[in-house]
């Protein structure tokens, strides 16, 4: 249910300060221009800074958001990787009936309650990046972000070729991202969709969150490698960026070679992840866009004024091998 122009103007009414109040930081907190007073407060709950594509990503919404006009401001809360946090932020922004709320889940469950909360304020949800259970799909208006698992159907149509001939079947570690996340359950199955679509002989010698950090990714990969050793393991697949390389500085660190001894697939796509690539110790990028701020704004303006909008917007992403690593490196915008 979106506010009614009806409802906008009553609300209008009450004053500019009643709904624009504390004009901080993040949006644009200048009245001047064309949208002016009557510019929209959109309430902005992000999953955290847990990588640089997430920091990339806030950056180009909080930067789109103070160039448009149209936004009068966007309230931006970093919940650092907790849903309560997070469903505490749209209470918040229900409260201070901001005109649309953007919502990066953390984790696909829970959603229900504080969502249905929204919809009866009259208030529309848009998911940006991340997506929900489908139960709870009628509760938002669309989302905008990345295919998930076309995602991970790329990394699998890479290592299903790569590995093709590989008569003794190929062993993988797999470091998935946060437990419950959108990404992380998409991009597993996407991968090994395809990997049993093609009827590769594999075997999955484990899987283990890394949380999307490096600093867990690294971890994990320390433990894989005491448990399991490298000797004979063929592929990791890592879900992000940032879990790649701290494991790639544990399979160092252990008097490996990676992208030799083991080949490596990560998803993201960061100036770091590429120069990894061009240092030969990594094999495949999935690219994950990160820089959709403008396409938000205008999506945003369009849920406010009760346009019909697709359920899900994908934003464009490539995939890279070896022979494109260094050419594609200045291209990086995170």
């Amino acid at each position: 249910m979106l506010k009614t122009p009806a409802l906008k103007q009553v609300l209008a009414g009450i004053g500019a300060g009643a709904l624009l109040f504390g004009l901080t930081a993040c949006g644009g907190g200048d009245d001047s221009g064309d949208g002016g007073g009557d510019g929209l407060v959109v309430g902005f709950a992000q999953v955290g800074a847990e990588s640089a594509w997430r920091t990339a990503n806030s950056d180009s919404v909080q930067s789109a958001a103070d160039a448009d006009e149209r936004i009068a401001e966007l309230k931006f809360v970093d919940a650092q990787q907790d849903q309560e946090k997070q469903i505490e932020a749209v209470r918040n922004f229900i409260t201070q009936q901001v005109d649309v709320i953007v919502l990066a889940p953390v984790v696909e469950t829970g959603w229900t309650d504080v969502l249905q909360e929204a919809a009866d304020a009259g208030i529309p949800v848009v998911l940006a990046d991340r997506g929900i259970e489908a139960a709870d799909e009628d509760l938002y208006v669309t989302r905008l972000g990345s295919d998930f698992t076309e995602e991970g159907r790329k990394a699998g149509t890479w290592a299903a070729e790569t590995f093709a001939a590989d008569a003794d079947g190929t062993r993988i570690l797999e470091l998935q991202g946060t437990t419950g996340s959108a990404p992380a359950n998409d991009r597993k199955a996407g991968f090994f969709e395809v990997l049993d679509a093609e009827g590769l002989n594999y075997e999955i010698v484990d899987s283990q969150s890394g949380n999307f950090t490096a600093e867990e990714g690294k971890a994990v990969m320390e433990t894989f490698i005491t448990t399991h050793g490298l000797e004979g393991v063929d592929l990791l697949y890592a879900h992000n960026d940032e879990m790649g390389l701290g494991a790639i500085q544990a399979i160092e660190e252990a008097g490996f070679t990676p992208g030799t001894d083991i080949q490596i697939i990560i998803v993201d796509g960061s100036k770091a992840g590429f120069q990894a690539g061009v240092d030969g110790k990594l094999n495949y990028i999935v690219e994950c866009n990160p820089v959709f701020g403008e396409q938000l704004m205008d999506v945003v303006v369009q849920v406010a004024d009760g346009e019909t909008v697709e359920k899900f917007t994908p934003v464009e992403e490539g995939a890279f091998d070896a022979t494109q690593f260094e050419a594609e490196l200045p291209n990086r915008q995170f």
